[in-house]
């Protein structure tokens, strides 16, 4: 096989099979891999726009009881610190998220054991209700399946029941790597990959839109983050036309600090290169997913920036709350203008989007 040539197919867009995306992925330089995902970019998202979008992280509750090894922020239901977030805290939230222009909640749950379908149609429609501006962008694959458990019944019908309650679109949380080895030392209680995919086919169906991420730097092989990525890229071209589907692929490198994973199989953080080499192989294996988002959060604004040089096209939320990831060791920080600074420092112009990646103003001039 030939990097070359294999940049050029995936530059025209095409589908690289398994050994080629692999083949690639090891032996391209990052400058190679670099410049064909810019190019990728430049086709897809012209004018040199740059998206992003301001949202509030609330978690519904801390109780979860897949406790995955790499997380820091679950509790047991009868733990002393264990919550469920009151309808005053959502009121104080939601103020504050207007307050600085945003209108959109990313509502994640956990895999509570006692709270079912009813309780979210009521947390749901109790949010549409009072604030109807407001989007939900919501629980996850592994929840939808957590609760297709509960109450004996299909992923479709807890989607649908979902939607109609004031579900806007389904976050792609809880993929990790899409290889049931990995799941099984990682995240053993949680959906596995196949079940993890199959929601997200049925969510496609509905119309829903949705997004697909990958977390990595832990326990798995360069062979499984490709294998991972094909099977977004794959799904993707199952749905039905007029369907958005995954509207953007989003990956973050696994923050280890002070977890069970990092404790029983020690690993060295993600480089910024590496990362930057992830989202530029996302951008040339996903040709049929239009948004690559670079994770600041947890790799820093200024890697940030330059992955907008390898395939990035969106930059994510300037994060007013974010509880999870920051409870295993990730502390950066962004304001509105300061997003927007780092997108102008780049060479690109900012402009915000909804959830859909649907821009909200004209470019500038």
């Amino acid at each position: 096989m030939n990097t070359s040539e294999l940049l050029l197919q995936s530059i025209s867009g095409t589908f690289l099979n398994f050994e080629e995306a692999l083949y690639l992925y090891k032996n391209a330089q990052t400058s190679e891999l670099m410049l064909a995902a810019d190019t990728v970019r430049k086709r897809k998202h012209h004018r040199g726009i740059v998206s992003w979008i301001i949202d509030r992280n609330v978690n519904i509750t801390n109780v979860c009881l897949s406790r995955c090894k790499f997380c820091n922020y679950y509790r047991k239901a009868k733990d002393n610190d264990a919550y469920i977030t009151t309808a005053e805290e959502y009121d104080k939230k939601i103020r504050r998220l207007w307050e600085l222009g945003g209108d959109q909640l990313l509502l994640q749950g956990g895999l509570h054991p006692h709270l079912g379908l009813d309780f979210y149609r009521k947390l749901f429609t109790d949010l549409k209700n009072k604030y109807p501006w407001l989007k939900l962008h919501a629980l996850g694959p592994a929840e939808v399946h957590h609760l297709a458990k509960m109450e004996k019944c299909s992923y479709a019908n807890i989607l649908t029941a979902l939607q109609k309650a004031g579900l806007d679109s389904l976050p792609g949380a809880g993929a990790e790597i899409l290889a049931d080895r990995v799941r099984k030392l990682i995240s053993p209680a949680k959906c596995s990959a196949d079940e993890w995919l199959q929601v997200m086919r049925e969510a496609h169906k509905t119309g829903m839109a949705t997004s697909a991420t990958m977390m990595f730097g832990h326990v798995e092989t360069e062979e499984e983050r490709i294998m991972h990525i094909l099977k977004i890229r794959d799904l993707q071209n199952e749905k039905p036309t007029e369907h958005p589907g995954f509207v953007a692929f989003i990956s973050w490198p696994f923050q280890g600090k002070n977890t069970k994973l990092q404790e029983k199989y020690p690993v060295s953080p993600v480089t910024a290169e590496a990362y930057i080499r992830m989202v530029a192989i996302s951008r040339l294996l996903l040709p049929n997913i239009e948004n690559i988002q670079a994770s600041w959060l947890t790799t820093g604004i200024e890697t940030g920036k330059i992955c907008l040089h390898a395939g990035a096209n969106d930059l994510g939320s300037i994060m007013i709350e974010e509880n999870v990831v920051s409870a295993a060791g990730a502390s950066y920080t962004l304001t509105q203008n300061g997003m927007e600074e780092a997108i102008r420092d780049a060479g690109f112009i900012p402009v915000p989007r909804n959830q859909k990646y649907e821009l909200l103003a004209y470019p500038e001039a």
